[in-house]
């Protein structure tokens, strides 16, 4: 079970908060990336940082607040504020070059916008998943599930927005904010269409998914990129996706090297969503999180012990997220296996 890092504040104690309760498991989860960066894409850390540096101005240009979050959270962790964006900008430095897995799809349904997905990466790297609620003074409190030193991930916030994410490999990376800050951007937003206009207006570096949807219904698939983005519209109020390009026109000009299971788990989630669940609730939804089918490559990831270990990707958690009552429930490990934990943010007034 994760236990809720609750921070509030201003954004030097909101960072400071999240690296003293967590600066263990960022200074294992520093290690790791070191590892990881070496295994996919050959660079040693310093090169990792030069990398990381390059990004900042558009960070700087776009989000230049959060950067006083990084630098607390480097400061509670005992850490370099450049490690810290390492961190940040681990997609940027290394999934241009090799992809993790994840499977996402959102449903609307009797008047309830859910978004679901399965994270699938390294299993060295399940330790360091965390769960933030983050009360800040400049933007809506928000439910974030992550990686310990990273701004956010996968979750949702008080006026209803939510956000996946998977990972795109495609060797690119331009102009933008990473993608990492572009999920955190959007979780501070107080609606879809503002939100909407600023992630496009800022654009993201790195080719990815994020499944953006609203309490109020809005929902779509967008396959952000250094330019304009990919959209998938809902079908009979789905959106699916797994990890390769989608949208047509994108697939004109941008070049993606998904694994040969994108393909079918995408498939297998459009067969299971078609009719969704009559009665979608959480544990309905974690079912089909938890599909086996093409195993161990299915929706619920298993490792391949005959796949090389810097290869080896594994489910480390599922997250069901009902935007309009503000609740995410996580299933941490395998959703086949795992029990479910609730947590909830009260919607805003």
């Amino acid at each position: 079970m994760l236990a809720v890092t609750r921070l509030s504040g201003d954004r030097r104690a909101l960072g400071y908060g999240h690296g003293e309760a967590h600066g263990a498991t960022i200074q294992a989860g520093l290690e790791a990336y070191a590892r990881l960066f070496h295994d996919f894409a050959g660079l040693d850390w310093g090169q990792a940082r030069r990398d990381a540096l390059a990004l900042l101005p558009a960070i700087e240009a776009h989000f230049p607040a959060i950067l006083d979050e990084v630098d607390g959270i480097a400061r509670g962790a005992g850490v370099e504020m450049e490690d810290i964006l390492v961190l940040n900008c681990r997609s940027e430095i290394a999934l241009t070059h090799a992809g993790d897995g994840c499977s996402a799809f959102s449903l609307w349904q009797g008047g309830q916008q859910w978004l679901a997905q399965n994270w699938d990466w390294r299993g060295d790297l399940g330790a360091a998943v965390v769960a933030l609620e983050i009360r800040g003074e400049e933007a809506p409190a928000l439910l974030s599930l992550g990686e310990a030193g990273m701004v956010a991930k996968i979750g949702l916030n008080a006026h209803g927005l939510g956000v996946c994410l998977n990972a795109i490999r495609s060797r690119t990376c331009g102009e933008g904010l990473p993608i990492h800050f572009a999920l955190r951007r959007w979780l501070e937003e107080r609606d879809f269409a503002t939100a909407l206009a600023h992630l496009e207006e800022a654009g993201v570096a790195s080719p990815a998914h994020f499944l953006v949807a609203d309490a109020r219904g809005h929902a779509l698939g967008l396959e952000v990129n250094p330019g304009p983005a990919g959209r998938l519209m809902p079908r009979d109020g789905v959106v699916t996706h797994t990890n390769h390009l989608c949208d047509p026109a994108l697939r004109q000009r941008l070049r993606d090297y998904p694994r040969p299971d994108s393909g079918p788990r995408l498939a297998r989630l459009d067969e299971r969503l078609s009719p969704p669940p009559a009665a979608a609730d959480g544990e309905a939804l974690f079912e089909i999180l938890g599909d086996h089918q093409g195993f161990p490559y299915g929706l619920c990831r298993h490792p391949d012990p005959q796949q090389p270990v810097a290869e080896r990707m594994e489910t480390l958690f599922g997250v069901v997220m009902n935007l309009g009552r503000g609740e995410l429930w996580v299933r941490l490990g395998k959703p086949c296996q795992a029990a479910s934990q609730r947590l909830s943010l009260a919607p805003a007034g």
